[in-house]
């Protein structure tokens, strides 16, 4: 990877000058995005500020990297850091120089930036729990991280119509949202045979949707093939035009299922007659002694590894303050084995502690982040972040917690919110069972900032589904929403998603109560 790295290093300099044009007005913003999104970094709304995403292959980092990360957070005085819905780690508020600064320190410890963003491979999404799940098929990890390595090997040299994104999920809990990718594979076993079930053609935003299931299960080795086969008719089939309509779903919409699938298929016949994509893997095993726990708590989770344990921190909205990563850091450095691993809701999992290391981790972050569902739900970065952002996610989320805060309202009742600024979705508000989009409309003769709600959705396999789309609510009422709607299902001694199942019109005359 050495010549990567030279390489990638030598494009910075002509990346700082750009950045210098850009904010001094001769470059447009659309120009700069298209030639930053590449490089992992985007432009604040102020234009004088910039966000850099470190690519943190399928959210897998270690004590080390993650103190890199904090010594970033700490020499640019940034408060902290940002988790993302795709496991990667965003810092935000940098000016152009120590942007580039920033990129070239990270390559040399091997922490890579280049298509973050952009019209390139994204990182590749991973269950988080992967290898110590109980009711996983098999630990993917060694998949994940070679379809990573494989993209990244040539990651300049891409010239895709927009992102590709990619997923692998170990159990039917689809952790990685392998029903609703470009491409996603699933681990299964038949005959106590281990094999992938592959997805192709799902996405978000515009015009979401699921994807389609190949029908054949896949041997683990040929998983590059199948890259590869994407990747191909992606390029071969992709809309360069028309950047709306320039996702891999809309191949799928134009062509058909049937069609769609009978293309991937000629694509993966003309990969393989080149040969040599083999994978050739050995699954990583942790031997560590457990220590067993009688402790009982929502953020802690028994691994299959008999007295080890993972426990999951949230931090409101993904954000990390830098006095939590240093308290943190400071408790989990000398911990034998521990993994650190990223999530796709903004919060990361410590894993590999016996019983004792996870009751002392979780009492030094209960303070850090959320307990409740509702505390753990997912904001994009939003407005005035975002350049392309309509609504404030983060704040709408504090409003709510804080609403539910002054009302004393503690009951577990109402599941994770899904909060997308825009039609992006980089909240992924779609599959929400409360989803959330951020829109500017016309009410009652006046510009007004709404949010349209979206009940119902879902992720799993077999049971994946987008929500069903309600109507529109005015920003500000949206707390008080919610909190009518928890006070309904806590009084209905029934939990969120059966009562859901069967009060769909109770549901929709509480909304016509809300809405615009």
């Amino acid at each position: 990877m050495q010549n990567l790295k030279e390489i990638l290093l030598n494009e910075i300099d002509g990346f700082n000058e750009y950045g210098h044009k850009f904010i001094n007005g001769e470059v447009s913003k659309m120009d700069f995005k298209h030639a930053s999104g590449g490089m992992g970094v985007y432009a604040h709304r102020s234009g004088k500020e910039f966000m850099v995403r470190l690519r943190i292959p399928s959210g897998i980092t270690s004590i080390e990297e993650f103190k890199t990360v904090y010594d970033f957070a700490k020499k640019y005085n940034l408060g902290g850091i940002h988790l993302t819905t795709r496991q990667a780690i965003q810092l935000h508020g940098l000016n152009i120089d120590e942007i580039c600064e920033v990129m070239r320190d990270a390559l040399e410890k091997d922490i890579y930036t280049r298509g973050a963003g952009g019209n390139f491979p994204r990182n590749v999404a991973i269950s988080p729990l992967s290898g110590v799940d109980p009711e996983e098929a098999f630990d993917v990890t060694p998949y994940a991280l070679a379809v990573g390595n494989h993209f990244l090997k040539k990651i300049y040299t891409y010239k895709l119509p927009r992102k590709l994104k990619v997923s692998f999920s170990s159990s039917s809990e689809d952790g990685s949202h392998a029903t609703i990718a470009d491409q996603g594979f699933l681990a299964v076993k038949e005959d106590g045979k281990e094999y992938f079930k592959v997805y192709i053609g799902g996405g978000l935003g515009r015009n979401p949707k699921l994807a389609v299931e190949l029908g054949e299960l896949v041997n683990p080795e040929d998983v590059l093939y199948h890259i590869e086969a994407i990747t191909n008719l992606f390029i071969a089939e992709g809309d360069y035009n028309n950047k709306g309509k320039a996702r891999i779903r809309y191949i799928l919409d134009r062509m058909g299922e049937e069609e769609f699938i009978k293309c991937y298929k000629k694509h993966l016949v003309e990969v393989k007659k080149n040969g040599e994509l083999e994978l050739k893997l050995e699954q990583k095993s942790c031997n560590k002694a457990g220590v067993e726990t009688k402790v009982s708590h929502p953020r802690l989770f028994a691994q299959k590894q008999k007295g080890l344990y993972s426990v999951y921190l949230h931090p409101m909205g993904g954000q990390l303050k830098i006095e939590d990563f240093k308290l943190l850091l400071d408790e989990i450095e000398n911990i034998e084995d521990v993994e650190i691993r990223l999530s796709m809701s903004e919060g990361l999992y410590i894993r590999n502690l016996n019983g004792t290391e996870a009751e002392n981790l979780l009492k030094i972050t209960e303070g850090m982040g959320g307990n409740t569902r509702l505390e753990q739900s997912t904001a994009c970065i939003g407005v005035p972040t975002c350049q392309i952002g309509v609504l404030e996610s983060q704040e709408t989320l504090n409003k709510v917690i804080e609403y539910f805060r002054e009302k004393n309202f503690t009951k577990d009742v109402l599941p994770k919110l899904h909060i997308s600024g825009c039609p992006n979705s980089c909240g992924v508000h779609e599959i929400g069972s409360i989803g959330f989009c951020g829109k500017v409309k016309r009410v009652n003769d006046a510009t007004a900032n709404v949010f349209e709600v979206h009940i119902g959705g879902n992720l799993g396999i077999g049971k994946t589904r987008l929500g069903d789309y309600y109507g529109d609510i005015l920003q500000e009422k949206v707390p008080e929403f919610l909190y009518e709607l928890a006070n309904v299902v806590d009084s209905s001694n029934i939990e969120f998603y059966a009562w859901l199942e069967n009060s769909q019109e109770e549901m929709k005359v509480l909304f016509e109560k809300h809405k615009v």
